[in-house]
């Protein structure tokens, strides 16, 4: 039986295409993919991501306890503010990719991957049972009492402060619409508090609403409403993937997983070192020192061809295989096929010619720079 978000009802009035995903049926899309690609590159879009994790961690080892477990330093963060970043295993391998928030002294706020749930959580139980001041940390899975949406695109700044009431939004600024990207506030709708912060999963400015189940559905109707003269437009998940793939952002499963690193990811930014002992150090410094086997590129079709899909091979000109595609897709943006893999180091140079199998035979590919996609105007840093 899939799961349903409480948007459900509210996607089938909208005559969403429906799909499973992750054990949820949720919206593929509405109006069409590359027609809410382009909502969001152009002005902008309303995501449903209810699907998706929060896990609350709190007490008086709250921070150092999760500077162990996590790979980027939380002790960056200042109150109302968050960051990307791993939380891996011993050998390196990730559990998973997440934003962690800073909603107040020693409590957290983790958004995880709706396919991570449970592993999350049974994760950070495991790292907390072998935590020495483990009595002083409370781990609280509530996703099954959230929801999520997420406003994205160059106008979404526009009309955000009328998606929300902002009856006690003290910290850090008085508007939605004044945040910095990675900062949250807490705002309310119909009277029930909700987190909005400046992220997303786009390449785009945009912001994101964790709410209560009950109210969610108050939520999209004001945002399609606020949105409506900006050219807003609801969007699926076909759209997510399109959008997220021209940004390069790495999608757990396809470029992160058990058996692959934030180093092999080319995610070493936000691993941090320096700030002593966590999970996975000793294994991430020693690739970080000595080098990867493989590495993730981004690469563009070069001649007309199907778009490339997850788990294609990739070829090189001399006819040996040498990895295969993560993510790939028909870019909306640029009009051509493009994707990312890993292959050797030696295969990962900007320009390095590549063939991607699709359909059993190869085809042209070229290694590009990342991200294939940059906004013109960048949200507020």
């Amino acid at each position: 039986m899939l799961k349903r978000t409480a948007l459900y009802n509210a996607h089938v009035a909208l005559g969403a295409r429906l799909i499973e995903f992750g054990g949820w049926e949720m919206p593929v899309h509405y109006s069409g993919i590359v027609d809410e690609h382009f909502a969001v590159r152009s002005s902008a879009g309303l995501f449903d991501i209810s699907h998706m994790g929060e896990v609350f961690i709190k007490g008086a080892a709250a921070t150092s306890f999760l500077n162990q477990t996590l790979t980027n330093d939380i002790e960056n963060l200042a109150i109302g503010s968050g960051q990307y970043t791993q939380m891996c295993r011993s050998d390196g391998g990730t559990v998973d990719d997440l934003y962690v928030f800073l909603t107040a002294d020693q409590e957290y706020c983790l958004i995880i991957n709706a396919s991570r749930i449970e592993a999350d959580v049974s994760w950070l139980q495991e790292c907390l049972a072998g935590y020495a001041r483990r009595d002083d940390v409370v781990v609280d899975n509530q996703s099954d009492r959230w929801s999520a949406v997420a406003v994205q695109g160059p106008r979404a700044a526009a009309f955000i402060d009328a998606c929300v009431d902002l009856a006690h939004s003290e910290v850090p600024v008085p508007r939605p619409s004044e945040l910095k990207k990675n900062q949250i506030m807490a705002a309310s709708i119909a009277s029930q508090s909700v987190w909005l912060s400046r992220t997303g999963y786009t390449g785009e400015d945009g912001f994101e609403i964790v709410t209560p189940n009950a109210v969610v559905e108050a939520l999209w109707l004001r945002v399609l409403d606020a949105g409506s003269e900006y050219g807003l437009k609801p969007v699926g998940l076909g759209a997510r993937d399109t959008l997220r793939t021209e940004a390069c952002y790495p999608l757990y499963g396809h470029e992160l997983g058990d058996d692959l690193t934030p180093i092999e990811a080319g995610l070493g930014f936000f691993v941090s070192f320096e700030k002593g002992e966590f999970n996975g150090r000793a294994a991430l410094w020693e690739q970080k020192q000595n080098g990867v086997n493989r590495k993730l590129v981004a690469f563009r079709m070069t001649d007309r061809s199907a778009p490339p899909r997850p788990h294609y091979p990739i070829w090189n000109l001399t006819g040996e295989r040498i990895g295969e595609v993560t993510s790939g897709t028909q870019s909306p943006t640029l009009a051509a096929g493009i994707g990312m893999g890993f292959v050797p180091p030696a295969f990962a140079k900007v320009g390095t010619e590549l063939g991607i199998e699709i359909r059993g035979r190869p085809f042209p590919a070229v290694v590009v720079s990342r991200p294939f996609y940059r906004a013109t105007v960048q949200p507020h840093h």
